[in-house]
């Protein structure tokens, strides 16, 4: 189990660095606009995204 949890992490960091090492002036700008945007919206998608990954892990598992 805990080798799981350090795998989806790891991929996890592999796939939040590919941004700013392939384009940091673009991450910088996406970095910015999400600054300015309203907590609401932000947590929602949040919300959104982490279910659509619980749905794809559930999916993936079975």
């Amino acid at each position: 189990m805990w080798q799981e949890i350090l795998i989806a992490v790891a991929l996890v960091m592999v796939i939040e660095g590919l941004l700013p090492a392939i384009n940091p002036r673009a991450f910088r700008r996406t970095m910015q606009v999400m600054t300015e945007m309203d907590d609401r919206f932000l947590r929602t998608w949040g919300l959104i995204i982490m279910t659509i990954g619980a749905v794809l892990l559930y999916f993936a598992k079975s």
